[in-house]
């Protein structure tokens, strides 16, 4: 039996830090736990941090690799698995997306020789979405795993257990049984593959002779064609046809390469294919491939972009602008909502990689990433509110800070910082960041390159509203609707005459800091944005993620 209290030291040993582990490691941190993480990188260096920090449970909220039973048998280890009791191994979640599970769930299991054999100590369910697997992994899965936290730690300390169902675990869910075969798949079936193969691994494939796989499904319900023929592109993405009608592909991934929007990847094998346009804000009145699109109710238009994976390209900045631009005339409210998985994350570093022009088209990027928040801050006749119903990083964090309004859902995370890629950083952040949290924590927040809870964020002022996740649309619009009056926008247009000049020196600084940054060979951003974009496993465990509550 475990006694735990909120000083108990935890320590999370993990592959990579990613959406689900900075979701349990802020809510953790927000509760006073010490916190120490640990990457599984081998054996020998594994027990040695643990061993260093002497935690009293360790938490493996995503965890690839096997755990040592010298770690196990030592520390009461408890593993976080996104299946419910009874299901075992990999791929748990690539089979309940391609099996159209009606309701799935997660597991906290105590780690011991068997895989995926331990005693549960906590789990809860949900009904399943028809989406692809990386949205229920970051969205469903993600609660599943911090909400059972509480659950969790009363167990661990009441010793309160059920054993594990011991079915055979999973065979591997293997590239032949995600393959499409175009002359017979119907479109559900391709987008089932698809969907259970996004984001890892792809659904391999040959398109137009390039060895590459699949990411990204839409359907599409007015163009027709012959079956895995090219009918269109749009915004990067291709059209293709199937036996019953067609879809949309948004991005490839070349064998040995990495994750690129398609028309980047077929390159002049498309040339003469048609350019199918929408207009900048498509009314989703058919189903089709879209990025951004619009909604209006009472005072307020809702601007939805999703870009994938929340990262923006110099072509996606300039459009959302004209979408800003076009909106400001349309509505008294502007609510930025961003995607279906992420509110933004900023630049977009795929295409920055894959560029032959990186410095070029890096400075392009962020200029036209400022020129998109530039029209959000000095949209002086509407009232603009962020919606952070969804996780952000990088500049996308400040993209939201440049609204009058900041309100978030219970349960995002942010990472307020650009350091860990050799940035220092735009998106007039020395403007908006300093005036919500002050100089000091501004500083903190970009030094430190740690994840923060909406909790916290709340709590510092980077938020000015938090709202419940299952009543958080409706909160939103109820603030939205009431946030305008005429008061505020003569006050607001009366501060940005008076700091408009302020404003854009600030920027202005930001900007020649990060000249260097994209255009010098020796940048350490070059590095680091290859590491990043090729996944590249790290040789340590970053000291930024050694710091632990005190």
């Amino acid at each position: 039996m475990v006694k735990t209290n909120r000083n108990m030291t935890l320590t999370l040993l993990i592959t990579t830090h990613n959406s689900l582990s900075q979701a349990v490691h802020t809510t953790l941190k927000d509760r006073g736990y010490k916190i120490d993480i640990v990457y599984a990188i081998n054996k020998t260096q594994m027990i040695k941090e643990i061993k260093s920090f002497n935690p009293k449970i360790i938490l493996c909220p995503f965890l690839k690799s096997y755990i040592p039973k010298e770690i196990y048998e030592n520390y009461p280890t408890f593993v976080f698995h996104p299946a419910p009791r009874s299901d075992r191994g990999a791929y748990s979640l690539d089979y309940a997306v391609f099996n159209e599970e009606k309701e799935w769930g997660g597991v906290w299991l105590r780690a011991n020789e068997l895989y995926d054999g331990g005693d549960i100590y906590a789990s809860s369910s949900f009904k399943m979405r028809k989406s692809y697997k990386a949205s229920i992994y970051r969205q469903e899965m993600v609660r599943v795993a911090t909400s059972t936290l509480n659950e969790l730690f009363y167990n661990i300390e009441k010793n309160i257990s059920i054993p594990q169902i011991l079915n055979p675990i999973h065979k591997p869910f293997t590239q032949k049984m995600r393959a499409i075969n175009w002359q017979k798949d119907t479109t559900d079936k391709i987008v089932k593959k698809i969907y259970a193969s996004d984001s890892l691994e792809g659904v391999r494939d040959n398109i137009l002779g390039v060895e590459c796989y699949l990411f990204g499904v839409w359907r599409e319900d007015r163009l027709k064609g012959e079956p895995k023929k090219i009918l269109a592109k749009r915004d990067g993405a291709i059209c293709l046809g199937t036996i019953d009608g067609a879809i949309w592909i948004t991005h490839l991934k070349e064998i040995g390469g990495f994750k690129l929007p398609a028309t980047y990847v077929l390159k002049d094998k498309i040339k003469g294919v048609k350019e199918d346009r929408l207009p900048l804000l498509f009314d989703k009145s058919y189903s089709t491939f879209y990025e951004t699109s619009v909604e209006y109710r009472d005072n307020v238009a809702y601007l939805s972009f999703n870009f994938h994976n929340g990262a923006m390209s110099t072509a996606q900045c300039i459009r959302l602008k004209y979408a800003v631009e076009y909106l400001k005339e349309q509505c008294e409210v502007l609510v930025l909502v961003g995607g279906v998985d992420f509110f933004s994350n900023g630049i977009h570093l795929n295409i920055l990689e894959d560029s032959k022009k990186q410095g070029e088209d890096g400075w392009a990027n962020i200029n036209a990433m400022n020129d998109l928040i530039k029209s959000i801050i000095f949209a002086d006749e509407v009232v603009t509110i962020a919606s952070f119903a969804k996780n952000a990083g990088a500049g996308g964090v400040f993209l939201g800070l440049a609204c009058d309004f900041v309100v978030a859902c219970e349960g995002v995370v942010f990472n307020p910082h650009y350091k860990t890629l050799g940035l220092t950083g735009s998106e007039y952040h020395t403007y908006s960041l300093p005036k919500r949290v002050g100089k000091e924590m501004a500083r903190e927040l970009l030094d430190n390159c740690l994840p923060i809870s909406a909790k916290f964020a709340k709590e510092i002022g980077v938020v000015d509203k938090l709202f419940s996740y299952n009543n958080y649309y409706e909160e939103l619009h109820q603030f939205a609707k009431s946030s305008f009056s005429d008061d505020f926008i003569w006050d607001k247009q009366e501060y940005l005459e008076e700091n408009i000049d302020r404003i854009e020196e600030l920027k202005e600084r930001e900007i020649a800091i990060m000249y260097p940054e994209f255009w010098e060979k020796d940048s350490s951003f070059h590095k680091l944005r290859r590491e990043f974009v090729y996944k590249i496993c790290p040789t340590k465990t970053p000291k930024r993620l050694k710091l632990y509550n005190t």
